[in-house]
């Protein structure tokens, strides 16, 4: 059961230059449609790139900017050690998986 205002965006495959602008506008309509809370599951991501943890970091400040919050699930070892080398580890909350995202979820409220 989602906790309204959270939405969960789902990627798969190769997240890059090419993609990460799809991934843009997902962002911006969840944002503009006034989304508290961005779970962006990476389950089935298999590579990301610096453009597409740009695109993340860019909704994360408008998220912030309007009092929202952007949290990250699922990374496999690529993604993570892009995260890890760049301390956006420090910068995002990052669950194992959305179970655990929904557990820390309730846990605060």
């Amino acid at each position: 059961m989602l906790k309204p205002g959270v939405e969960v965006v789902k990627l798969s495959g190769v997240i890059n230059s090419a993609t990460s602008q799809d991934l843009r506008q997902s962002l911006n309509q969840l944002i503009e449609k006034g989304a508290k809370t961005i779970l962006v599951d990476f389950q089935d991501v298999t590579f990301m790139d610096s453009s597409g943890l740009g695109t993340l970091v860019l909704a994360f400040k408008t998220l912030r900017a309007s009092d929202s919050k952007l949290a990250i699930c699922s990374l496999n070892e690529q993604v993570r050690i892009l995260f890890e080398l760049t301390s956006m580890d420090q910068v995002f909350e990052i669950f194992p998986n959305q179970a655990e995202f929904h557990q820390t979820l309730l846990a605060k409220n």
